[in-house]
């Protein structure tokens, strides 16, 4: 399943790249929000890198990766979540899927499910790596997989879906 979706890569030298940034960061203040009125929603779904893998594919890996490394400090300083711990864990992980995905969409300038779903997988495992180098400990890596599975999945979909339907 492939779509025609139009793909953009925005500089650093455009306001619109700060703008998608800002737009982004706002939804990765609201969207967690959400998703933790479900019971560990904000683990099992990782509403985060849904929206960050969704702006890096539609905008580019730069205005991503401003909402990647923005996104989980100012949820913590307003929400107190991520806890201070998990920030760095939680940003190199959203940093990967931004430069994953964004350069990615780059290359192909195509957008199909089985290509988000290497996306997810690739960043998965790298940003999975970096977590095990970073605390030690393998648990939290593979619960990404074990419990995570639903936010993977929403993922791969939402994001194609949301590509496939945004008009600009």
């Amino acid at each position: 399943m492939e779509t025609n979706a139009r793909l953009y890569t925005l500089d650093y030298s455009q306001a619109r790249t700060y703008l998608m940034a800002a737009i982004f960061v706002g939804c990765n203040i609201v969207l967690p929000q959400l998703f933790h009125l479900i019971p560990q929603g904000g683990f099992i779904f990782a509403p985060l890198s849904l929206v960050i893998l969704a702006g890096a594919y539609k905008f580019g890996w730069r205005a991503a990766l401003l909402a990647a490394a923005l996104s989980p400090l100012v949820n913590h300083l307003l929400f107190g979540q991520p806890s201070w711990a998990v920030l760095p864990v939680m940003t190199l992980k959203l940093v990967v899927i931004a430069l994953v995905a964004g350069l990615v969409a780059e290359r192909t300038k195509s957008v199909s499910l089985l290509l988000l779903a290497g996306v997810v997988l690739a960043a998965e495992c790298i940003g999975g790596l970096g977590e095990l180098l970073l605390t030690g400990g393998v648990d939290a890596t593979v619960a990404d997989f074990t419990i995570g599975w639903p936010g993977l999945l929403l993922q791969v979909f939402g994001t194609y879906l949301l590509l496939k339907k945004l008009p600009v």
